[in-house]
């Protein structure tokens, strides 16, 4: 693609749930901001490969951001893959089907590297007076989570296997989940979540800030939107009360229920996944409420651009 006057830039995160887009200006003023759910994270935790279904619709989805970043003349371009693609045995060959598609080769992402950029996007808009630091971030993924504090630079950090896709695969075998299937999900996530105590220092965080799809779809719900606003769930709290309410009234539907009730119906069949890895580690870490974030690892991306 061919340098233009523009400056613009664009980052892709291709996640284990969804593929998203963000183009922006030399500035950094949004130009254009897209999420498709794909699920390239399907069956991987139990098979190892990604599925070629799953490959198939990632591609699809990555040729549509090809025309977009025609169409906005992009200079230069950040793709990266993160948990479904570190898990799988034949992540190479995504790649090359994702560098033909989209014209720019995926980086396969680190975890730790996925960690700093998350921290870099939620926290480059925060003030002291909208919420004082030092942060503790806490990126729900689809196979993964990550956890960062620092004031204005990361200072510990820790990415673990777990997240929406991964959890919601892994124990519910019946829609809606059992009692049994629900406390198999927890204590999976307690166990992970002594990795996580003993790597950062969580009394020092005066805020929490939560990323991703599973806070911003719950913060959705809890404000009872029925079409996904980022502008209405960005700087909203979120408390623990109000997440045990929001898990319990999910976990008791069935996928059909629970797509009535989102703004994002296709999330349905893993929210309850992720509600649970995000009420265990609020109950675990003794956090009473966060502070919802739009800005996530996509910002981090494009600022790396720029």
């Amino acid at each position: 693609m061919s340098a233009t006057a523009s400056g613009n830039v664009a980052a892709i995160d291709i996640g284990t749930n969804s593929v998203r887009l963000l183009v922006t200006d030399a500035g950094g003023r949004e130009l254009v901001r897209h999420m498709r759910i794909t699920r390239l994270g399907q069956g991987v935790d139990v098979t190892g490969s990604l599925h070629p279904d799953a490959i198939a619709r990632t591609i699809e989805v990555l040729a549509s951001y090809r025309l977009e970043l025609e169409q906005h003349r992009v200079e230069r371009v950040r793709a990266t893959a993160t948990s479904a693609a570190r898990d799988a045995a034949n992540s190479a060959d995504f790649f090359s089907a994702a560098e033909q598609a989209l014209g720019h080769r995926p980086e396969l992402l680190p975890g730790e590297e996925e960690a700093l950029l998350s921290f870099r996007g939620a926290t480059s808009g925060l003030s002291s007076t909208v919420a004082p630091g030092p942060y503790l971030v806490i990126d729900i993924g689809g196979g993964s989570t990550e956890f960062v504090l620092g004031e204005r630079a990361p200072e510990q950090l820790i990415s673990v296997n777990m997240g929406c896709v991964r959890m919601a695969e892994r124990h519910f075998v019946s829609d809606p989940a059992t009692p049994a299937q629900l406390e198999a999900c927890f204590a999976d996530v307690r166990a992970v979540l002594d990795e996580v105590k003993s790597s950062i220092d969580i009394a020092r965080a005066c805020t929490v800030v939560g990323l991703a799809g599973t806070i911003t779809t719950l913060a959705a719900l809890q404000k009872g939107l029925k079409r996904y606003d980022p502008a209405a769930t960005h700087h909203a709290w979120l408390t623990r009360e109000q997440v045990e309410r929001l898990f319990t009234e999910l976990a008791g539907r069935d996928v059909e229920g629970r797509r009535q009730l989102l703004a994002e119906p296709k999330r349905a069949d893993v929210i309850v996944g992720g509600a649970a890895v995000l009420l265990t580690i609020m109950r675990e870490l003794s956090i009473a409420s966060l502070l919802v974030s739009e800005a996530d690892i996509l910002d981090g991306l494009a600022a790396s651009l720029r």
